[in-house]
């Protein structure tokens, strides 16, 4: 398993309405890709700003190019999110996940 983590930033005028674009439009658009599985999305409001932490998982790096395309390590974010966004990482790490939470009832 890939995970893909990105970080971007907003003002705190537009983070509202980043948050529900990416949570309600670009994430569900995303986990339809072939080998996507799923997303944690966190938010840390700053002083001046808020920041967003978005780390996304993919089975293989074969399903992260069917996201991302050849050059994956290039973010990938819509136009109607850039026109949110004050800033964000153009390029996105990637780790090969070791070890994942167990549910409590395993």
């Amino acid at each position: 398993m890939i995970g893909r983590l990105w970080r971007a930033w907003a003002t705190a005028d537009s983070a509202d309405a980043y948050e529900h674009l990416l949570r309600n439009e670009i994430l569900p658009e995303l986990d339809a890709v072939e080998g996507c599985l799923g997303a944690y999305v966190m938010r840390r409001d700053l002083d001046e700003e808020v920041e967003f932490v978005v780390l996304h998982f993919f089975d293989s790096l074969d399903a992260l190019r069917r996201f991302a395309g050849d050059n994956y390590e290039a973010a990938v974010v819509p136009e109607p999110a850039r026109k949110l966004l004050a800033r964000f990482d153009t390029t996105a790490q990637h780790y090969e996940v070791r070890a994942q939470p167990t549910p409590a009832d395993s």
